[in-house]
């Protein structure tokens, strides 16, 4: 019903607005063919990489054992599946990309802030995976050439290389993309299963690699822990759950999008969240401390040219990750400030340039900056968005939408020259709760749960203000 839809768009209508590019158009039905396998297979690729390592590692150097950051991974990651699923549905349903069904709730304008908020994040993402990157082209430099390890710059010389290994990637187009996400997903699981067999001969088997106990003494104190750290799983994944329509816009059907997501993203993150766990577990008994980066454990490799080699797997795995997680979304949010000015290139490097903006080697300072400042503060700009988007599609229009409005200055998106205020409100007082607890110390909790609370917060502000202010008339379907 929704595919036939957005099939009969007329596109001289939409190709004529200021709203709109190649980029933004709608997929027509007939080049929707992804099914099942595609989606969890985007989900493998996807979840297997360096910080869905350092995520589940970073528990066990905050003081988890091994069965409690697996659960936590776990959990989290079930949890998120839902708005990942919700949001999905418009995607699949409409053919739009997520600037464009954010138009719906925010207006045809408004949409730029959810898109920029959003945008935001994966430039932080694209740094953060590109100073991995870059200490991955260090450490292979200093296996080969130990002097270079004195050159105090070295670690940043190195992240200026792989931040233009990623620009020529971005210059080339999104062909380039398709063919690295092929190869990208093997070269990570080898060096997760040479590091979990690297640790196991280390450490003398499994059973000492898992015997590290937990450092909670009670469980009112682990569970101070536990908080934020199920909330920063769940931040993980907020971006693509609010983005994911990027991906879904190519479904043949709900169905394959659905059963594709739900088997590729648990699964898929536990496992690998494993070798992480495992592996720092083990590095306590090799090294007696907790080293939660996996690029500092492959640098202790002791064979040089093993270190080059893992270093390399690990540059192509990273290069192909970091592009298309995180740039070929807010590419698409940037493009839609000027749908006419901005193409998928320029939004890609402007992506680039913000990623060095976002200084990630302080986000990978510790597993405290990662986990509690990164991954936690982020998911309370991100959870608030979800919930506008979430209560408006179902709650408010049941699923329906004048898909041609969504490119249309003075449709039914328009609301108040381009913005919707309710939605705008809404968002506000979500990102204010959920952020209340940095300012006030009592109300510390609020931050704990920000994704959970901003998400609450802002869909019950959605719902009260469309319902007691401005009650929405439905499309004809």
């Amino acid at each position: 019903m929704g595919q036939t839809q957005s099939a009969a768009l007329r596109p001289e209508t939409i190709q004529s607005s200021s709203l709109y590019n190649k980029d933004l158009a709608p997929v027509p039905s007939e080049r929707r063919r992804w099914r099942t396998y595609n989606y969890a297979a985007l989900w493998i690729s996807m979840s297997v990489n360096i910080p869905t390592y350092m995520l589940a590692s970073g528990m066990i150097a905050g003081g988890m054992n091994w069965k409690q950051a697996l659960f936590t991974v776990f959990l989290g990651n079930v949890l998120v599946l839902i708005p990942m699923l919700l949001n999905a549905h418009a995607g699949a349903r409409y053919g739009i990309p997520f600037p464009v069904f954010a138009r719906a709730s925010f207006g045809v304008l408004g949409a730029n802030i959810p898109a920029i908020l959003r945008a935001l994040v994966a430039c932080g993402w694209f740094g953060i995976q590109t100073w991995i990157g870059g200490e991955a082209i260090n450490a292979m430099i200093v296996a080969l050439a130990p002097s270079w390890a004195s050159f105090h710059s070295g670690p940043a010389v190195s992240f200026v290389l792989f931040w233009l290994l990623n620009v020529l990637v971005i210059l080339r187009g999104i062909e380039t993309i398709r063919f690295l996400q092929g190869i990208s997903a093997p070269f990570l699981l080898l060096i997760g299963f040479a590091l979990l067999l690297w640790a196991h001969q280390k450490a003398g088997g499994l059973g000492p690699m898992l015997a590290t106990p937990s450092k909670f003494q009670s469980f009112p104190e682990f569970f101070r822990f536990f908080i934020p750290s199920l909330t920063s799983v769940v931040g993980f994944w907020a971006t693509v759950s609010l983005n994911i329509p990027d991906f879904t816009r190519y479904a043949r059907s709900q169905r394959d999008q659905m059963v594709g997501q739900a088997l590729g993203l648990p699964a898929t993150m536990t496992f690998y969240s494993f070798i992480g766990i495992a592996v720092t577990s083990a590095t306590m008994i090799i090294f007696g401390q907790a080293i939660w980066d996996p690029v500092k454990v492959l640098a202790r490799l002791g064979n040089p040219w093993a270190v080059v080699l893992a270093m390399i797997a690990l540059l192509m795995a990273t290069l192909n990750v970091n592009v298309a997680a995180n740039v070929v979304s807010p590419a698409n949010d940037f493009s839609n400030l000027s749908p006419r000015r901005i193409s998928f290139r320029t939004g890609g490097l402007i992506t680039a340039a913000m990623g060095i903006v976002m200084q990630p080697w302080k986000l990978l300072a510790n597993y405290g900056s990662y986990i509690f400042t990164w991954l936690v503060g982020y998911s309370g700009f991100l959870g608030p968005i979800a919930g506008v988007f979430i209560c408006d599609y179902f709650v408010v229009r049941k699923k329906f939408l004048a898909a041609e409005d969504l490119y249309d200055r003075g449709g039914r998106y328009e609301y108040s020259r381009g913005f919707h205020w309710s939605a705008i409100a809404a968002l506000a007082a979500g990102i204010g709760v959920a952020f209340i607890g940095l300012v006030v110390s009592p109300l510390r909790i609020l931050y704990n749960y920000a994704w959970f609370v901003g998400f609450l917060v802002s869909f019950l502000a959605y719902f009260v203000l469309m319902h007691r202010v401005e009650p929405v008339a439905q499309p004809a379907d």
